[in-house]
């Protein structure tokens, strides 16, 4: 049967099993409608059951002639691969063509990360006489202590809060939790928001244990804390590309560059694979330059010959 057949069955794994959000199914559709599109020109096979991997292979070259990009065929390739196990999963093939595909190679992409004076020179922007100057300095200090993606912090729970034990319980991707410690300064911050601001604000039903509220007192919008954070940064003069994602890499890059140890980052960040995480000893040059001068064996010949 044609891939079509199985779409809605693939939806429901999605959501059912895998937990993901309404924007990642739709993602993972949409990269199975290219696959489709492509079938539909490609002669002979329109069944499922028939693909091999050659197949996949010249629809890949398909996709590098319509100009997709290394990064773009990288995340439609996890898209069809989720496709096939689930397929394989079902019974409905009996091998999985999608084993020996290869991603393509994406160049490592060192990400924009913010000193601490310029994360200190975005919150004194922030006007607290406005009427969400206190919120938005909260959500600020809360990304920074928390290293939170913006999809996290908008789900953020008053129920979620352990404050006096210092720890948040956050729902990341594919609803797993995991528990972050927060600092004293961002736990300041959200226990003045909740107890002398918050406490005052119109709240709509369905909305009470969201910390985050926007003026209509429902749970604030990822777009509204990105363009908050664009606006600040402006007043800042700061001309780096910032956005929420930008708090948290500073966040984790702080930290390595602190010496903490790369494992305990990982939970903190809620990342599957250390690998995901280890991109940030690339920004400490201070710490690779100090590896290079105490390991390297010229290094250490040098400085023998310099005490003779």
């Amino acid at each position: 049967m044609s891939i079509a057949s199985y779409k809605l069955g693939f939806k429901s794994y999605l959501m059912l099993e895998k937990g993901l959000s309404e924007n990642s199914i739709q993602a993972y559709l949409k990269d199975i409608e290219k696959l489709q599109t492509f079938l539909e020109t490609y002669p002979a096979k329109s069944n499922v059951q028939d693909l091999s991997l050659p197949d996949f292979t010249a629809f890949f070259v398909w996709l590098s002639e319509l100009g997709f990009s290394a990064r773009s065929q990288a995340r439609i390739s996890s898209g069809i691969k989720s496709f096939f196990s689930f397929l394989k999963l079902e019974r409905i093939i009996e091998d999985n063509p999608t084993l020996l595909l290869e991603t393509p190679k994406l160049p490592l992409k060192i990400p924009e990360v913010l000193s601490i004076e310029e994360i200190e020179s975005i919150t004194q922007a922030i006007d607290l006489s406005h009427p969400y100057g206190h919120r938005n300095k909260t959500i600020i200090e809360t990304l920074y202590s928390c290293g939170l993606r913006v999809s996290e912090l908008i789900e953020l729970k008053i129920t979620s809060l352990y404050l006096d034990q210092d720890f948040v319980r956050v729902i990341g991707k594919g609803n797993k939790e995991r528990l972050v410690p927060i600092g004293q300064s961002a736990k300041k911050m959200i226990l003045t928001y909740l107890n002398e601001i918050r406490i005052h604000e119109r709240i709509e039903k369905g909305f009470e244990d969201h910390i985050f509220l926007n003026r209509f007192g429902k749970r604030i919008s990822r777009i509204s804390v990105f363009n908050m954070i664009k606006e600040l940064v402006s007043k800042a003069g700061i001309r780096k590309k910032v956005s929420p994602h930008t708090f948290r890499h500073s966040f984790a890059t702080h930290l390595v560059e602190g010496g903490a140890d790369l494992r305990a980052v990982q939970e903190m960040l809620g990342h599957k694979s250390i690998t995901t995480t280890e991109i940030y000893t690339h920004l400490d040059r201070n710490y690779l330059r100090s590896i290079i001068l105490d390991y390297h064996p010229l290094e250490k010949a040098g400085r023998a010959k310099a005490l003779v």
